[in-house]
């Protein structure tokens, strides 16, 4: 098979940049509906450096959660590129194979999303440091880490053995937000990460990125909370339907 690994970007990307978006495109075909087409993403480009938060915003419907799909590579684009550095190397992830796709996953770009897909039974301390144990971290170690975040994030520690399956809305979040910031990722991906959580909490899960933003992480994300917006981010992409 002939590698897609290129070791630098086919044009000139800033040196702090972490991940660069070419002229994307998206659409989906309605197949009961006639195979009408219903374009989402129509040419549309982004640079991120390390350190820097940008929030997608725009109108329900406008494309904000079909990018999100898009950089985390669950869609596939119809053209453009989505360049990522992964290990000091640009990949192109619209051109990648599943094999590497699942590698950059595992090291470079995080995913917070609104939901919390658990497998019943097992307890809430294996789900949040099971990134870490694909890594091969030693699992005390990796346990460790993820009792700090769930200090810092108020889970109650009678929760921590059991399965997060039964878990209120924002103790799901908050275990979905741990097993995001376990791995140190240099790209995060962040899909409405307080909607489901008090004030306290809340404030809790902007420090905890405002550390990550500081340590040079670049975060991506979709925010309906305007307060976190306004603490977080350094500019907007907005998308217009």
């Amino acid at each position: 098979m002939q590698s897609l690994t290129l070791n630098h970007p086919p044009i000139n990307f800033s040196s702090q940049a972490l991940l660069q978006v070419e002229n994307l495109r998206k659409g989906f075909t309605l197949h009961q509906q006639g195979g009408i087409g219903l374009p989402v993403l129509e040419g549309v480009s982004l640079s991120i450096n390390a350190g820097e938060c940008v929030a997608l915003s725009g109108a329900s419907g406008s494309g904000k959660s079909t990018f999100m799909r898009c950089l985390y590579a669950n869609y596939r684009a119809d053209s453009g590129s989505i360049w990522v550095k992964h290990e000091e190397t640009w990949l192109d992830l619209c051109q990648l194979e599943p094999h590497e796709i699942l590698a950059v996953r595992q090291k470079t770009i995080g995913y917070v999303s609104q939901f919390l897909r658990v497998i019943p039974r097992v307890p809430a301390l294996e789900v949040a440091a099971e990134p870490l144990l694909e890594l091969g971290i030693n699992i005390d170690v990796a346990y460790n880490k993820v009792k700090d975040l769930f200090y810092r994030l108020n889970l109650a520690e009678r929760l921590w053995h059991l399965s997060p399956t039964t878990f209120s809305g924002g103790e799901k979040q908050r275990v979905n937000i741990t097993r995001a910031l376990v791995v140190d990722y240099p790209i995060l991906l962040l899909d409405e990460p307080t909607s489901a959580l008090d004030a306290t909490n809340r404030q809790v899960v902007i420090e905890l990125l405002q550390e990550r933003k500081a340590k040079g992480c670049a975060l991506i994300g979709i925010f309906h909370d305007e307060e976190v917006k306004a603490q977080l981010c350094n500019r907007e992409l907005i998308f217009n339907r």
